[in-house]
């Protein structure tokens, strides 16, 4: 299949990419500086653009079967002072594929976002979604609220505290309220996010994923 990451020059998007080539997708690697990519494939395509922008959006969503959304600013001060970063530019995401009708959409968001608030414990709760990310959770928030009325095949990923370690390929995938480990690698969630672009097992619904 055709699959676009949105994000895809470094951290979960760079490794989504990967992972999809590795699979035997077409991949677009849609970002500001896509150059930055460590990545070669007779499959791969890079695009230059901006997600903030719904023209650069629109130009990249047409010919593919599904889109990846893993997006994210490098600092937590500019998640702070940009209030809509990721709900603005998912809104140009999703206007564009229903009018392109493409229809997976995979949402990159967090654990402790929306119903999986209540798999954080009160100190959780307080101290990092209310107070430390307390912008960028309630932007996701916005994000994923926008995506469930998209009528798109959405899936949404909830990970927990990303790091970088080695995939283990053995993580946990919850869509109730059961608890999930809270820490995950990037690896398996890029791995996870390209699943979830393959199959229908988790369409329309938010999955937590950990371990």
């Amino acid at each position: 299949m055709k699959i676009l990451v949105i994000g895809a020059s470094q951290g979960t998007g760079a490794l989504a990419v990967k992972k999809a080539l590795d699979r035997g997708h077409e991949v677009t690697a849609f970002a500001r500086s896509p150059e930055k990519l460590d990545a070669s494939s007779a499959k791969l395509t890079r695009k230059k653009g901006d997600f903030h922008e719904a023209a650069s959006v629109d130009g990249a969503i047409p010919g593919h079967d599904a889109v990846i959304v893993t997006a994210s600013a490098t600092s937590i001060k500019t998640l702070r002072a940009d209030t809509t970063y990721f709900s603005r530019g998912t809104r140009f995401v999703i206007d564009s594929m229903k009018k392109h009708g493409v229809k997976k959409l995979v949402i990159l968001s967090a654990l402790g976002t929306g119903d999986s608030r209540q798999l954080m414990n009160f100190i959780e709760q307080k101290l990092i979604v209310d107070f430390i990310l307390k912008t960028p959770f309630a932007d996701h928030e916005r994000q994923e609220a926008m995506t469930k009325e998209s009528g798109l095949d959405y899936v949404i990923a909830r990970p927990g505290r990303l790091t970088n370690g080695a995939a283990k390929g053995r993580y946990v995938k919850r869509t109730g309220s059961d608890p999930v480990p809270k820490i995950i690698s990037r690896a398996d969630v890029a791995d996870f996010l390209v699943q979830a672009c393959e199959v229908d097992t988790w369409d329309r619904q938010a999955v937590q994923i950990g371990g």
